[in-house]
């Protein structure tokens, strides 16, 4: 290999190794921005054609999107750009702040198939932003009506540009729908469309009928949909649950074999016409054909006749779509495929992705926020005990040495010379390990258990010799209370010494169970929050699972600084204890040798 060779082989390593250049901001006034794959590959539309012009729709939650605190009011200021730069036409359908969730379609001028490297952004986060939503403007020439059933329309409205809103509705509105609102049919009657041009059937270039539909029980005759004009008639009949698609012409008639619908869930079917006949499909897939001689006629439509259930998204276009245009349209609104996926969240003035654990926090959940402050209080009270705690050992160990150092050299004949009496204040000042540490007397080691042992055993071996002058010989027994006396105060030290540490040993054993509480709250969101949009992608799941964790990783957080610190308190408060124990013994083995002393010479 020569040097040239390697040289080209280095630069095609750099550039695979090196990041992907940032796409150009679109504007200054939008201050973030979201990337959003679009994949018509086998794992998304599942497409072989290239598409133009289709409508998506998008659909926003916390799983994908945690960040509907920061759009303008009534998300005026979402924009979606493609990556030349250009505005791509979209509608809002709903948002839903109270609950962090949207509902928005976007025109895509073209879906390629088999490719799942397009994508464009999502742009919000601009409080001025004037209201870009445009309906009229998501659909091409050929889509003729679409019902989206706002809320509270008595008669359903035509989204598209030529306005072929129902002349007449015995539909109920219905909030809980599959995309927003839908309309509930009660069989009392359906929804009626009057005839207009651009309703027309022509066998070029042929009619779609698209929906959604529920049934929760087998149906009587029924028709879907219904156009009919003289003798021509198209429709798309349920009886029971079995699905089938008629047509009666002057040059004769034809219907499509029977596909069965399931009971209780929401089915995508949809239905075209042209010279080849009639194709059914279900839930974007074919099951029913038929040739027909399909005449032109422009006809009355009727939605819903005789049904008991629900219908949401109807859609009527004056052609008729491909295959992969209504497998797309179906996998684009079912939440089961992952049409679209999300990149990271970018602002502006990083110039780049926000980092990870930003996002993580966003995911947080009320209630793992709470968990996360309680597991707050608990560390900043586990640290204020170590660090009080260890300067009130460090202290005493100094002021032991200190007594220790000047006890040595006392007469025997005179054990309590170093001893003094305390004032108010140092006797106050010794109830707190802090204060007397940190700012109360060291002149005569106010800090030495030590000392306070010391002082217990000479106070009370002052009272013995009070009684009966410096020449009365102290008894086995008196021998004896006074050590009891030196083991009470030995005792008593010993209990100031491990005074709080039971905050960290519940630090210690609380903070890792209280974040599992966290995590197990938030995990247990995070599948109802999924249960209720049906996104089941990984994408929806993961940064909820991670903002639970976050609430684990505080629970730990407290515990491993409180066990280090726990253990090495402990360590150091045992070397004191023993000291003391050890001071016991020789003080009073001076005493008694001292009285020992004075027996002889009396």
């Amino acid at each position: 290999m020569n040097v040239r060779t390697a040289c080209r082989l280095l630069a095609v390593c750099c550039l695979c190794l090196s990041p992907p250049l940032a796409h150009a901001w679109w504007d200054d006034h939008w201050s973030s921005r979201k990337q959003i794959s679009v994949d018509g590959g086998i794992t998304g539309a599942d497409v072989k054609d290239t598409l133009t012009d289709v409508p998506v729709l998008l659909r926003l939650h916390l799983g994908n999107f945690a960040f509907f605190s920061e759009l303008a009011p009534g998300g005026r200021d979402l924009r979606f750009i493609d990556n030349q730069g250009l505005p791509l036409k979209h509608a809002l359908a709903r948002l839903d702040a109270a609950n962090d969730q949207a509902l928005v379609w976007i025109k895509l001028p073209q879906v390629r198939g088999g490719v799942s490297s397009d994508a464009f952004w999502m742009y919000y986060g601009n409080g001025n932003a004037p209201d870009a939503s445009d309906s009229k403007g998501l659909y091409d020439t050929a889509q003729s009506l679409v019902f989206h059933f706002g809320d509270g329309e008595a008669l359903p409205k035509d989204a598209t540009a030529y306005a072929s809103h129902a002349a007449d509705s015995k539909a109920q509105p219905e909030p809980a729908g599959w995309i927003g609102s839908a309309a509930r049919f009660t069989g009392a009657g359906g929804v009626s469309v009057n005839p207009a041009p651009q309703l027309a059937i022509a066998p070029e270039p042929g009619w779609t009928f698209s929906t959604w539909v529920r049934i929760d029980q087998p149906q009587g005759t029924v028709s879907l949909v219904s156009a009919s004009e003289g003798g021509n008639g198209l429709s798309l009949e349920l009886q029971g649950t079995a699905l089938t698609a008629r047509y009666q012409g002057p040059a004769g008639q034809g219907q499509t074999t029977a596909a069965n619908l399931a009971l209780g869930r929401w089915q995508y079917v949809a239905l075209t016409a042209d010279k080849a006949g009639l194709h059914l499909y279900v839930d974007g897939a074919p099951v029913g054909h038929s040739p027909v001689s399909l005449a032109a006629f422009t006809p009355t439509l009727r939605f819903g006749e005789g049904l008991v259930g629900l219908l949401d998204e109807i859609q009527v276009a004056r052609t008729a779509r491909s295959a992969d245009w209504i497998k797309l349209q179906f996998r684009s609104q079912s939440p089961d495929f992952t049409l679209l996926s999300f990149g990271q969240d970018e602002g502006k003035e990083s110039g780049g992705g926000t980092s990870y654990f930003v996002i993580i926090l966003q995911s947080l959940t009320v209630d793992g926020w709470v968990v996360i402050a309680l597991c707050g209080v608990m560390f900043v009270i586990s640290s204020l005990v170590m660090v009080t705690k260890g300067l009130a050992i460090s202290r005493a160990r100094k002021d032991n040495r200190a007594f220790l150092a000047q006890y040595r050299d006392i007469d025997a004949s005179d054990p309590g010379a170093l001893d003094q009496d305390e004032s108010e204040e140092e006797k106050e000042f010794a109830d707190s390990d802090f204060l007397t540490a940190l700012v109360g007397k060291h002149d005569h080691f106010q800090s030495s258990p030590i000392y306070h042992v010391y002082h217990a055993g000479v106070q009370e071996l002052k009272k013995r010799v009070a009684r009966g002058g410096s020449n009365r010989m102290l008894t086995p027994e008196a021998l004896n209370v006074i050590r009891a006396r030196l083991d009470a105060a030995v005792v008593r030290e010993s209990q100031k010494l491990n005074r709080s540490m039971v905050l960290l040993t519940i630090a210690i054993s609380g903070g890792p169970f209280l974040g599992l509480l966290g995590t197990v709250l938030g995990v247990m969101i995070t599948f109802a929050v999924i249960a209720a949009t049906g996104d089941v992608n990984i994408n929806s799941i993961a940064p909820g699972i991670s903002g639970a964790l976050l609430a684990t990783v505080a629970g730990l957080a407290v515990a491993i600084p409180a066990l280090f610190g726990y253990n090495y308190l402990l360590t150091q408060i045992k070397d004191l204890t023993a000291d003391m124990h050890v001071f016991t013994d020789e003080f009073l083995a001076m005493v008694s040798e001292r009285a020992a002393d004075l027996q002889r010479e009396g």
